[in-house]
């Protein structure tokens, strides 16, 4: 599983480094596409298959279903991790996230992780770490033992 956060840079040709325990569940594929809150997924093949197959069986002649299809499919790309462990973020999710260089933050989500912006994860963690909001958020999750 991704787990974690993690600052990495990017460097003038668009390659990002990847956490050294990320890499691994990479080597069997993977892809790059626009999350949905400014931020990047990075997904493995099997796990981006798996959202694939969810987008297919979507009805077609529902506008928000091909909204989602547009959002994902046409922003995907096919990554691999080069020897030295960076990935290449093309060029559309790179001005995507307003970047060209710098540092980014690598964010584990379980099947797959996220790449943003400081400025934008330091929102979501602020966002993460309202109490009351928290309290209100997660209430009616049921996350006891059965």
């Amino acid at each position: 599983m991704f787990l974690g956060q993690f600052q990495h840079n990017l460097d003038d040709k668009g390659r990002l480094m990847i956490p050294a325990r990320f890499r691994e569940l990479l080597a069997d594929g993977a892809y790059i596409t626009q999350g949905f809150d400014k931020c990047l997924m990075v997904m493995t093949e099997t796990y981006f298959k798996q959202v694939y197959e969810r987008i297919e069986s979507m009805n077609l002649a529902d506008p928000t279903a091909r909204l989602l299809r547009r959002l994902i499919l046409s922003n995907a790309y096919p990554i691999e991790v080069d020897k030295v462990g960076r990935i290449l973020m093309p060029q559309n999710l790179r001005t995507f996230l307003g970047i060209e260089n710098g540092e980014l933050i690598v964010a584990g989500q379980g099947e797959y992780f996220e790449v943003w912006t400081p400025a934008l994860w330091n929102e979501q963690m602020t966002e993460l770490q309202n109490t009351e909001a928290n309290n209100a958020r997660f209430s009616t999750l049921d996350l006891s033992k059965k």
